[in-house]
């Protein structure tokens, strides 16, 4: 699991998008960013997640958030994902968990009693300096947007 905490600089990350597009922190110098961190598209509890962004994009692009999603599934996935619930912001197909390595959310969970690797849901909002000052390791999906708003 993560070794990362507020204060420290973020990982200097490199991922696609669901469009083929590059995405690097260096991107985001000048601006502060919300990189979330969800186990699977289309499940219940992700898109309950990614909605409440998506109801509460327009107050976090006013607040100067911008907003980048990172799960290890494919880029068509992604796009679907997207599609099926109008996001407007980008989704990094990390099938290569280097992103997901890099900010330390792979690594084992329990569900029903079995132990297995997955993606630990988390959510790290950066400065415009590339400073992690605020990280959110219990996720409320329905509530997310508040919990970043909040501090």
């Amino acid at each position: 699991m993560t070794h990362l905490k507020v204060g420290d600089q973020a990982p200097n990350f490199v991922g696609i998008d669901q469009e083929g597009v590059k995405h690097e922190l260096s991107d985001y110098k000048g601006k502060k960013l919300i990189l979330f961190f969800y186990p699977k598209a289309s499940t219940p509890g992700c898109t309950a997640e990614v909605c409440n962004l998506r109801d509460n994009y327009q107050v976090l692009k006013e607040k100067g958030y911008e907003l980048l999603g990172v799960s290890a599934d494919s880029a068509t996935r992604q796009q679907k994902f997207i599609d099926k619930n109008k996001l407007p912001f980008p989704l990094l197909a990390d099938e290569s968990k280097e992103v997901l390595h890099a900010f330390g959310v792979w690594g084992p969970k329990k569900f029903m009693g079995r132990t297995y690797d997955g993606i630990h849901r988390m959510t790290f909002v950066i400065d415009e300096n590339g400073v992690i000052v605020q990280l959110i390791e219990k996720v409320k999906t329905k509530d997310h947007a508040a919990q970043i708003l909040e501090s």
